[in-house]
């Protein structure tokens, strides 16, 4: 069977976009810049208050929380969870995921997926991951490989459908879907994002969507990087296309999200949005942080010294900044790329070490030999870059993403030099002892850049303990899988939702 079915929303959305054309097109771009400069600030001073409490409910003199799990608004990796082994109920679950990490360079998202199932099929759990073709093959996937059985009995059972190698093709993954569920049907159902679409997804009452970016985001990631622009730049067109095409999608998404069983919000202040903005009820919202692998990012001084010398970092450097990630304007490569301009005039015994690929390789490169441009990286690299660094630098222009390499810096014990947003400063950087945190422009992160060579790496180190002992309480697999965990089985039988 193929499933081919098209929302209502994407009718509506698709239509928009052909009347791009339209006589009336100035006009909509200008009504359409002043909904949004005058609604978003609206929106994040509906999160300001709630922020800020999370930050305090935990702390060290709070009371232990007990209740049902499914009214709780902040982030369940706060709580402890028993690792029971096996668990209590061994769960058959279905995962739909546009890509399955198989390269040794996979994006965040893969990562993320990947860590969290291969957790939970080792806690014992049947997990069925629903893919695109690998790209690495450049051959059809075979009919024996569309549904391979795991490689082990702790590891997840791989459905590449047909196709394209890299290409996501929903209604094909569904297609396996229904067919591995008349076997024995599946207790949970997980999609990554909106790898299910909406027109199916609505339909199934066990399935939880959590979100790695939504809508909302994305248009106040546009206004942040139009307003990052340079005094004598003029405004893309591309800015009043993307605001002609996400707004009208904002509104789709506040009037469909709602019929999506569950939602897992990755941040703090994606909860409250979720909440909040989008109107969905809160015990059909749960806040689950993102965790990484504490074998692939542990503190090791020697690596880090090692990897300095292989680089060719002097050793009388003056201190050390780190920035990984694609190397794109959304991920703030201007601030950074402008700001340390600046910086080296003054300082000029301050390196930088750039991990990732993207359009602004070239120009980092431009900068001088205090910059090394050491293109993608994989776990074990990366391991070896965080720990030759002195501060991890993270100049996002995303307000609601939380970038695993602020997660995987503090878990090998480097402090943070983030955006102040409401996702960073609410889940992430919520002591002033992690870091620094500056607004999204050039002035700003150049005086916070001020302030950490003022600081040298012998206080920094201090900082670095502070942020991962909060890491290791609050962002190992292990915690996010646990919390996963008991969330599906909360979906499963109600008699889970209740806690301790």
């Amino acid at each position: 069977m193929s499933i081919t079915s098209v929302s209502p929303q994407d009718m509506a959305f698709n239509n928009r976009s052909r009347k791009s054309n339209s006589p009336f097109q100035p006009k909509l771009c200008t009504t359409l810049f002043f909904i949004v400069l005058f609604t978003i600030p609206a929106f994040f001073l509906l999160h300001a208050p709630t922020t800020a409490s999370i930050c305090t409910t935990f702390a060290p003199h709070a009371k232990p929380w007990s209740g049902d799990l499914r009214v709780a608004e902040f982030a369940w990796n706060r709580l402890p969870f028993l690792e029971e082994n096996p668990p209590a109920i061994s769960l058959k679950i279905a995962v739909f995921s546009r890509k399955w990490p198989i390269g040794t360079t996979p994006g965040g998202m893969e990562r993320h997926a990947h860590t969290l199932h291969t957790a939970l099929a080792r806690r014992g759990h049947q997990v069925h991951i629903f893919t695109s073709p690998p790209q690495e093959e450049s051959n059809s996937i075979s009919s024996e490989k569309n549904n391979h059985q795991a490689d082990a009995p702790s590891s997840p059972y791989i459905h590449w459908h047909e196709g394209e190698p890299g290409r996501w093709r929903y209604n094909k993954a569904y297609e396996q879907f229904l067919e591995e569920n008349q076997k024995q049907p599946f207790d949970v159902v997980h999609s990554e994002s909106v790898a299910l679409p909406h027109s199916l997804a609505r339909d199934i009452p066990n399935l939880a969507v959590s979100w790695h970016g939504i809508a909302l985001e994305s248009l106040q990631s546009d206004i942040f990087q139009d307003l990052a622009r340079r005094p004598n730049e003029p405004i893309s067109p591309v800015f009043n296309q993307s605001l002609q095409g996400v707004v009208p999608k904002v509104l789709n998404e506040i009037k469909f999200f709602k019929n999506y069983a569950h939602h897992v919000a990755i941040s703090d202040s994606c909860g409250e949005m979720l909440r909040d903005v989008y109107q969905i009820p809160s015990k059909r919202v749960h806040v689950i942080l993102n965790g990484v692998d504490g074998n692939d990012f542990r503190e090791d001084v020697k690596l880090g010294k090692e990897f300095r010398t292989k680089i060719g970092i002097p050793s009388n450097a003056k201190l050390v900044l780190g920035v990984a990630g694609r190397l794109v304007k959304d991920k703030g490569h201007p601030l950074l790329h402008e700001a340390y301009s600046r910086l080296i005039k003054k300082h000029p015994n301050v390196y930088l070490i750039v991990a990732g690929s993207g359009p602004w390789e070239n120009r980092y490169k431009d900068l001088g030999s205090q910059v090394l441009v050491l293109g993608s990286m994989s776990p074990s690299m990366l391991r070896a870059f965080y720990n030759a660094i002195d501060i991890f630098v993270n100049p996002t222009l995303r307000p609601q993403g939380l970038d695993l390499t602020l997660m995987e810096a503090m878990m090998i014990g480097k402090p943070l030099l983030a955006s102040r947003f409401p996702s960073i400063k609410g889940s992430i950087v919520v002591n002033d002892e992690f870091g620094y945190m500056f607004s999204p422009n050039v002035d700003s992160l150049l005086e916070a850049l001020e302030a950490v060579v003022n600081e040298g790496p012998e206080r920094l180190a201090k900082r670095g303990k502070a942020c991962r002992e909060y890491a290791v309480s609050m962002f190992t697999a292990t915690k996010m899988a646990l919390a996963y965990e008991r969330l599906f089985l909360c979906i499963k039988n109600d008699t889970f939702c209740a806690y301790p």
